[in-house]
């Protein structure tokens, strides 16, 4: 592991770092905030998952996440939404490819060599997070945006001995049901849809996955409301299945992470409360 900066934030480290992901076969970056706290202690690790088109970045620039958790001792780690590189495969579109990993383990060409974000996040990423840092892994949670909040959802669902706790903003909830999970799932896995279920949240729901209680904030202005997001989907899955979600809709609030950082502090208490 290389670390390519560390910067001193509200008494804690926030650090960026990259090394050599046998995953994905290439360079992976992420970020590390780590609270201030005495020397043996071991903090709880809350992931945060970015959205279409962002970087590890995106969230450690805009999200204002920095003063709470420190508050509330907690790390937050926050990986690249893909593989990337001049000789990784690519598509014209935001929607697909580099920037849009859509945290799945490809196996359609080209995508399967390297587009295994799936296993790079449940696996490759917590083993050096775990080796690195003073993270209590016994004690997880994880929240993302959009296509990460449709990766915060599902890997929850599929790791429920794992994550105590799951929340997102403006989760994809069921790419089977929308244009951005046809075009990514369809390239990435194939035509079968079965094998697109437990990358959907509603689907592994329906399938029987469980988890103790979800929290999501979707803005009503959000320019992907209707077409792409469309959590009365989610709504319908948990009720059926008897698990307890909040659903804050929030009136006048989009897509942005004005939104986020406008409601992240929330967040950040759901998930130390259950932490």
């Amino acid at each position: 592991m290389e670390t390519l900066s560390t910067n001193k934030a509200f008494g804690g480290v926030q650090g960026v770092y990259s090394h050599v992901s046998a995953e994905t076969k290439t360079g992976m970056t992420f970020a590390v905030f780590v609270p201030d706290h005495q020397d043996g202690a071991m903090l709880p690790v809350l992931w945060y998952l970015s959205g279409l088109t962002c970087t590890h970045a995106n969230v450690m620039d805009k999200g204002e996440y920095r003063q709470l958790a420190s508050e509330l001792g907690l790390i937050i780690i926050c990986p690249d939404t893909s593989p990337r590189g001049d000789d990784i495969p690519n598509d014209d579109g935001y929607d697909m490819g580099q920037g849009a990993g859509f945290y799945v383990d490809a196996t359609e060409r080209p995508w399967s060599s390297n587009f295994r974000m799936r296993s790079y996040i449940e696996q490759e990423l917590p083993s050096l997070i775990a080796q690195a840092f003073p993270a209590d892994m016994q004690r997880q949670g994880i929240f993302g945006h959009s296509m990460g909040g449709h990766g915060a959802l599902t890997i929850a669902l599929r790791n429920t001995e794992r994550f105590k706790s799951v929340s997102a903003f403006a989760p994809i909830v069921s790419p089977l049901q929308c244009q951005w999970g046809h075009k990514a799932l369809g390239g990435y896995l194939g035509a079968d849809q079965t094998a697109w279920r437990t990358y959907d949240a509603c689907a592994l729901i329906e399938d029987g996955a469980h988890i103790s209680d979800i929290l999501v904030d979707q803005g009503t202005a959000d320019q992907f409301l209707e077409e792409q997001l469309k959590p009365n989907l989610l709504v319908e899955a948990c009720e059926r299945a008897a698990i307890p979600l909040t659903l804050n809709m929030r009136e006048g609030y989009d897509h942005s992470y004005f939104t986020i950082s406008t409601f992240m502090d929330d967040h950040l208490r759901w998930h130390a409360e259950r932490l």
